[in-house]
């Protein structure tokens, strides 16, 4: 018979341990833990090192239900591996360090099926205010974060019937910007590499700026081709590159509805062996890291995605809590800038 005994698991560490250790009240260490000024500084700083000492993590859901504040804001963002969305989800951390507010992330991949499922969700945790990306959502979610009671930020697009704070900018008018810059230039033989636009609305706005200004401008629009449902990768870039080239040889210049997509157009003409910008030049949008040093670099729009992540935290902040600063909704719009390389 073994008499051995399994180890018991060690006892998780209480407040009233931290308190004992420290020799003040439950409450002072809950206060001190939490952030809150009324606790002296040296107190603060002593409680936080036993605390450590000990191993003791504050419990967020009780505290939760004393204060009646979750200290989560939550975001909706359409991928994890877009460039721009990674660093405007850097900036909202960046904006909300200083203070105890945490993010409760989702992502969407594209679907405002998806995102209405996750506004549910998210809301259930109740956060203290949400960020959605982008102003196009379904019934039902609109009737979610209208009636949810806590800030609600869209951001990434200025809608015409936003539901509460806007933070962003015209997709439309960043295309339209494009367009006009590189008319100015002399290309007359435009094409557009867009998306499936049911799945990505600020995708659909980028070409509909790119008709509206051809339009304007007297030129055709009607070099278009899809380049697949996002989020877009360089090789379908490429192949509706290839598509592009074949179907519209006149074509002198492609915008392309990312930088992604364009560096595979990039990748398609030199394939083919053709000299760019001398018989096509090729545009983007985002401005990527990488979009400097792509062969030729690549012409884009940059619309400062970490910026519209700190302008969500300040307009988050303003709106939080008893007495916000900013009740009425703000309406922010951020700025686009052409950035001009080698490729147009």
């Amino acid at each position: 018979m073994d008499d051995h005994k399994s180890p018991q698991p060690a006892r998780r560490p209480t407040m009233s341990d931290v308190a004992r250790a420290a020799g003040v009240s439950p409450m002072t260490v809950s206060r001190a833990l939490r952030g809150d000024p009324t606790a002296a500084p040296a107190t603060r700083a002593r409680i936080v090192a036993i605390a450590d000492e000990l191993g003791y993590v504050l419990d967020a859901s009780a505290a939760a239900l004393s204060s009646r504040r979750s200290g989560f804001i939550a975001v909706t963002l359409p991928s994890l591996n877009n460039a721009n969305f990674a660093d405007t989800l850097r900036g909202v951390t960046e904006g909300l360090a200083a203070t105890p507010l945490q993010i409760l992330l989702g992502y969407t991949d594209y679907d405002i099926g998806e995102e209405e499922r996750l506004i549910a969700s998210l809301l259930r945790r109740q956060p203290e205010a949400i960020v959605v990306t982008g102003g196009a959502h379904t019934p039902r979610a609109r009737r979610l974060l209208a009636g949810a009671a806590i800030p609600v930020v869209e951001m990434w697009d200025l809608p015409a019937d936003p539901i509460g704070h806007v933070v962003g900018f015209s997709n439309a008018e960043a295309s339209a910007l494009m367009v006009r810059r590189l008319h100015e230039k002399g290309y007359r033989a435009m094409g557009f590499l867009g998306v499936a636009t049911s799945r990505d609305t600020r995708g659909g706005d980028r070409l509909r700026g790119f008709r509206r200004a051809l339009g304007e401008i007297g030129l055709s629009a009607h070099r278009v081709v899809e380049v697949g449902a996002p989020p877009v990768t360089m090789p379908q870039g490429a192949q509706a590159m290839g598509r592009m080239l074949e179907t519209f040889p006149d074509v002198d210049v492609v915008l392309c509805v990312s930088d992604l997509s364009a560096m595979g157009a990039l990748h398609e003409a030199h394939a083919r062996g053709l000299r760019m910008p001398q018989q096509v030049a090729v545009a983007g949008f985002g401005d990527f890291d990488l979009a400097a040093y792509t062969l030729p670099a690549l012409t884009t729009i940059n619309v400062d995605a970490r910026e519209i992540g700190r302008q969500v935290a300040r307009v988050v902040l303003g709106a939080v809590g008893p007495h916000p600063a900013h009740p009425a909704p703000q309406r922010l719009t951020t700025t686009i800038r052409i950035v001009e390389r080698d490729s147009a």
